[in-house]
């Protein structure tokens, strides 16, 4: 299934066709994100980087989580994903002073909708932190080594951390967790 998932009709013709192909959703997890870091993008203004991550991150995330919800049975999870400099102290620059306050927004948003929809629906934020992703892979190696020399565990997060955080929060064991943001960042504090 695919949908532009920055306009209202992406968003609704994804929900669509994802309970039209599974008849119910038990999971539902707003992971489409605007890459404003690498390619063409990264040479964007700081303006249309904000209107893209609002637009797919933010607006995205609201749009298809309400979507979903109105549709979901009780019982049913939210995952919304978030980033652990929104939670924790920032970062300083451009690009991320525009994605925390975007997903700032998403983590405040998750937490009014999880008390909107209790007690049938649970939202919850995973805020990933320093993840080995196409933008890891390319960062300058002395700054890959800041990171990881910085962080607790002394190394970058593996997307499979993240999904092992997923999982949990939208399994059984977590089905007292809701309104929540879970850093998955390693221990980083700032």
């Amino acid at each position: 299934m695919q949908a532009d998932l920055s306009t209202s009709e992406g968003c609704t013709s994804i929900v669509k066709q994802a309970f039209a192909a599974f008849e119910t959703v038990e999971v539902w997890v707003n992971n489409a994100g605007a890459d404003v870091l690498t390619g063409e993008a990264a040479q964007w203004p700081a303006e249309r980087k904000l209107e893209a991550l609002l637009e797919l991150d933010l607006k995205g995330t609201i749009r298809c989580s309400q979507l979903v919800a109105a549709r979901m049975r009780s019982g049913g999870c939210i995952l919304n994903m978030g980033w652990d400099h929104a939670t924790i102290d920032g970062m300083a620059g451009d690009n991320p002073e525009l994605f925390a306050a975007v997903k700032a927004g998403v983590i405040g948003f998750s937490k009014s909708f999880a008390r909107s929809v209790a007690p049938g629906v649970r939202v919850n934020v995973v805020c990933p932190g320093w993840i080995e992703t196409a933008y890891g892979a390319g960062v300058d190696r002395a700054f890959y080594d800041k990171v990881a020399a910085r962080t607790p565990l002394r190394r970058w997060g593996r997307p499979e951390d993240v999904a092992g955080a997923a999982v949990w929060l939208a399994s059984p064991a977590a089905a007292f967790v809701t309104g929540q943001a879970l850093n998955v960042n390693g221990g980083a504090l700032g």
